[in-house]
């Protein structure tokens, strides 16, 4: 993945062949940058605490997250329209391939915002409009992805390029299964309700078990062969995503079965929520500890802005909002301040990878073609000291 400090940058372009040109390097990373605004509105929204402005505030944060992605959805078909062979390679390369599930996440991010925050501004008949279509695309995409890109680092890697970006493919069905629920809604009653909520709950399974599959690979690696290349730390925060994500998936379940699903399972559903959740956001929190020191011991090593610092948004954001669902299931405050903590470090991260990448944007560093092979995790025997 490219950094702030690749050779010849170019300035931004002007001209239709320009920009065509300009496009060449943009990789599927990039969508990370919406995943990572488009939270930002959807957790503020749900906060459990009244801050005047802040809805409104969510509001314009999730129209930029809009504009971004049709921003980037343009520049992404230019990509592949004049520059193939580049978008063959990326596909090809480990560092880059799990990044199409960010695809997916961010149109399942905008899209479910549309309906969280979005419909302030657009009402709720456009809201449900555009989540239905980007629910649509983004959940296609991302059991396409969940299948396509673990199928392509099987065949054409190893265990010892193993990294936290192999869990972006198979987190993306965890998305849909959190987002889906906020659908159920304006579906018919009965059937049509209950095939989209098992629907959600199975792509739950999928996404879980696809991710304790991959996590033992990702920290064996850590402890067979030490820490991450520096701009490749951050992604220990992806980690977060996945359990984060569940936890507010369930917690979405337990909002939505009530009147869809019958008595006892509606039930389930409510005490699953708790007895999932709580764990889950144990060890998130562990992780979090973990993957900030060895972010912070990264940048005394001279760590620099990198795109992978998008990864310090939407896994932690997912945080966020199964937080604020743990709050709202058990009552507890404590639950509904770890939230409102999180979300203070979301807004913060957000805004200072946004600051970087407008800055790296417009000087044409971060479009520029690489010093050399996207970063990635080097095969190692010994451990990084």
């Amino acid at each position: 993945m490219a950094t702030l400090a690749p050779p010849r940058p170019a300035p931004l372009a002007t001209t239709p062949g320009a920009r065509a040109a300009a496009v060449r390097h943009l990789g599927p990373h990039w969508y990370a940058s919406v995943m990572g605004t488009a939270i930002v509105a959807n957790a503020g929204a749900t906060l459990p605490v009244h801050v005047p402005g802040l809805r409104t505030a969510c509001a314009a944060v999730w129209a930029l997250s809009l504009v971004m992605l049709l921003t980037l959805l343009t520049a992404r078909s230019l990509h592949w329209i004049h520059h193939r062979d580049r978008a063959r390679e990326l596909l090809l390369d480990p560092a880059v391939a799990p990044f199409y599930g960010c695809l997916s996440m961010a149109l399942l991010a905008v899209g479910g915002g549309a309906l969280i925050v979005g419909r302030d501004w657009i009402g709720l008949p456009a809201a449900v409009a555009i989540d239905t279509v980007l629910f649509t695309a983004g959940t296609v995409v991302g059991l396409a992805a969940a299948v396509a890109i673990p199928y392509l680092m099987v065949v054409h890697h190893t265990i010892e390029s193993a990294s936290p970006v192999w869990l972006l493919p198979v987190v993306a069905p965890m998305v849909s299964a959190a987002l889906g629920p906020l659908l159920l809604p304006h579906l018919p009653a009965g059937q049509a309700q209950q095939t989209l909520l098992i629907a959600c709950y199975a792509m739950f399974g999928i996404s879980l078990l696809a991710t304790l599959v991959m996590l033992p690979l990702v920290f064996g690696r850590l402890v067979t062969g030490g820490p991450l290349p520096l701009a490749l730390t951050p992604t220990l925060f992806l980690v977060l995503g996945p359990l984060g994500q569940s936890t507010t998936a369930a917690n979405h379940f337990a909002d939505a079965a009530p009147g869809v699903l019958p008595a006892p399972y509606a039930h389930g559903f409510a005490a699953f929520a708790v007895l999932y959740g709580v764990p889950v956001t144990g060890f998130a929190l562990l992780w979090l500890a973990l993957a900030g020191t060895m972010v912070l011991r990264a940048r005394r090593r001279g760590m620099g802005f990198a795109m992978t610092w998008w990864a310090f948004t939407f896994p932690v954001g997912t945080c966020v909002t199964g937080a604020e669902g743990l709050a709202r299931h058990t009552g507890l405050a404590a639950f509904g301040w770890l939230a409102v903590a999180l979300y203070v470090f979301v807004l913060a991260a957000w805004l200072v990878a946004g600051f970087h990448t407008l800055r790296g944007l417009f000087s044409g560093a971060l479009l520029a073609a690489p010093g050399t092979a996207p970063a990635g995790p080097r095969p190692a025997t010994a451990r990084t000291r």
